[in-house]
C-alpha cells in the first residue's frame, strides 16, 4: 500500500512538474477568449489569430491538464468544473501581472519611487537643504533617511539594506562605489569667553591639558580625532562623551569643556558669538563627505536622479551658495 502510494504522489509531482513548463500565457489568454465569448471563431477574430490556431492551442492546453476543459452542451461550448477553476487560476496570474506593471511603470519614472538613505549624524545639518528643492520638484517621492554613526552605516552596508550611504570613511571593498560629494571641516570650539579664544596658536600637547568633550565610539569625529592624537603621540583624554551634536554644543556652551565638531553644525553659535573656533595645532582635520552604493546594484530612475542632483548641486553650492 505504502509503495503504491509513493508512486502515486511521485507520479503527481512529475505531472506538475510537466504543467508549470508546459503551460504559457498566450495558452491561457487564448483558453480565457473562448470561455468567455463561448466561440473559437470569435476568440480568433478577438485575438487577430484563426480558428485552428485557437482549436490547436486549446488541444494543447488540455492534454497538458490532462482534463477536459470544454463540452458541448445544445451545440455550444460550455467550461467544465476543471474550466472554471483555471479561469480563476487565469484571473489571479492576470492580476498579478497587471500589478507588476504598475510597480514597473513606478520604477521606471521619476515622479514616483522611494528611496533609502543612511548618512553620519553630521550629515543631518547639510542635506535637507538638497532634499528640499528635490521634493518641491517631485513631490510623490518618499524618501526615509537615517542618521546614525559609522559603525552602524558599515552594518547596513553590509546587509544591503539602503539605495545610498554618505559618510567620511567608506570601507575599503572592491565591491563599491565612491563618488565623493562635499568637504567637511572639523575645528576645536569653546566658549566665547573661555580662555583659549584669544590664543593665536595652541598645541596639541596644550590643548590635551584641557577637559575635552567627545563623541560617541563609532562615530566619524571620534574617529579623525583619536587619529590625530595618536599621530602626535598623545593619549586621548576626554571628561566628557555624548551622542549627538547638539548635545555636544550645550555642553560646551555649559562650560563642561572644549570640543570637536563640524563647522557645518556651528552658524547659529557663531552668528550670535556662543561658541568660538580655536586656532589648534593639527586642524581644521580636513574630510571629504562621501555618498557610496554597491557596486552592482541598480539604481532605480528616482536613485539616479538623486544621486545626479546631489553632486551637481554640491558643485553649485561650492562656489559660495550654501
Amino acid at each position: 500500500m505504502s509503495k503504491t502510494i509513493y508512486m502515486d504522489s511521485y507520479l503527481d509531482l512529475i505531472h506538475r512538474d510537466s504543467l508549470l513548463n508546459s503551460l504559457s500565457l498566450t495558452h491561457l489568454k487564448i483558453f480565457e477568449a473562448t470561455a468567455r465569448n463561448k466561440s473559437f471563431t470569435r476568440a480568433a477574430a478577438e485575438l487577430y489569430t484563426t480558428q485552428p490556431s485557437v482549436s490547436r492551442h486549446v488541444k494543447q492546453l488540455t492534454e497538458t491538464i490532462g482534463v477536459p476543459l470544454f463540452e458541448y452542451v445544445d451545440n455550444q461550448i460550455q467550461v467544465t468544473p476543471t474550466g472554471e477553476q483555471l479561469l480563476i487560476i487565469y484571473q489571479e496570474i492576470f492580476e498579478s501581472l497587471k500589478k507588476l506593471d504598475t510597480k514597473l511603470f513606478d520604477l521606471k519614472h521619476i515622479e514616483q519611487g522611494q528611496l533609502k538613505i543612511s548618512a553620519v549624524n553630521t550629515i543631518r545639518y547639510v542635506i535637507p537643504k538638497f532634499l528640499e528643492a528635490l521634493c518641491q520638484l517631485y513631490p510623490d517621492i518618499k524618501i526615509a533617511l537615517d542618521f546614525i554613526n559609522n559603525e552602524e552605516i558599515l552594518s547596513r552596508i553590509r546587509g544591503n539594506v539602503d539605495d545610498f550611504y554618505i559618510l567620511a570613511y567608506p570601507p575599503k571593498k572592491e565591491d563599491i562605489k565612491i563618488q565623493p560629494f562635499m568637504d567637511n571641516s572639523l575645528v576645536v570650539v569653546a566658549p566665547s569667553n573661555h580662555h583659549l579664544v584669544n590664543q593665536p596658536y595652541v598645541s596639541l600637547e596644550r590643548l590635551s591639558k584641557e577637559k575635552l568633550i567627545m563623541r560617541e565610539q563609532g562615530s566619524e569625529n571620534r574617529m579623525a580625532v583619536n587619529t590625530l592624537l595618536a599621530e602626535h603621540g598623545i593619549k586621548n583624554q576626554f571628561q566628557l562623551e555624548v551622542n549627538s551634536n547638539n548635545a555636544t554644543k550645550q555642553a560646551v556652551l555649559s562650560g563642561l569643556g572644549l570640543a570637536v565638531l563640524s563647522i557645518h553644525t556651528l552658524h547659529p553659535e557663531l552668528e550670535q558669538n556662543q561658541i568660538s573656533i580655536l586656532n589648534v595645532e593639527g586642524f581644521p582635520i580636513l574630510q571629504k563627505w562621501q555618498i557610496i552604493y554597491l557596486r552592482n546594484k541598480w539604481l532605480s530612475p528616482v536613485a539616479s536622479t538623486f544621486l545626479n542632483y546631489l553632486l551637481q548641486g554640491t558643485i553649485s553650492n561650492s562656489n559660495g551658495n550654501f
